[in-house]
């Protein structure tokens, strides 16, 4: 994840959305990354979201204080049967 954030061309305004909502386990290295976007998104003067972190990455950034750092959203609804066929 590390080389694809570095290899984005981010602007001043834009914001980095990076969705977790597939993440099974994230470790100090995860949290290391996850911190060197944050960097690399305030360097570009552009946001940062993390979008559907699982209950286990919730809990590690609320413990080390990183939930006040980062803006998490919850995943988006999957779009509903119904409203696919229209």
């Amino acid at each position: 994840m590390r080389r694809e954030v570095d290899s984005l061309a981010l602007r001043a305004g834009q914001c980095l959305d990076l969705d977790l909502s597939g993440l099974e386990f994230c470790d100090s290295t995860g949290i290391t990354v996850l911190l060197a976007a944050r960097r690399y998104a305030g360097a570009a003067d552009a946001g940062i979201v993390l979008t559907g972190a699982p209950p286990h990455l919730l809990r590690v950034l609320t413990t080390v204080g990183l939930d006040q750092v980062f803006t998490l959203r919850p995943a988006p609804d999957p779009p509903s049967a119904g409203a696919a066929a229209g």
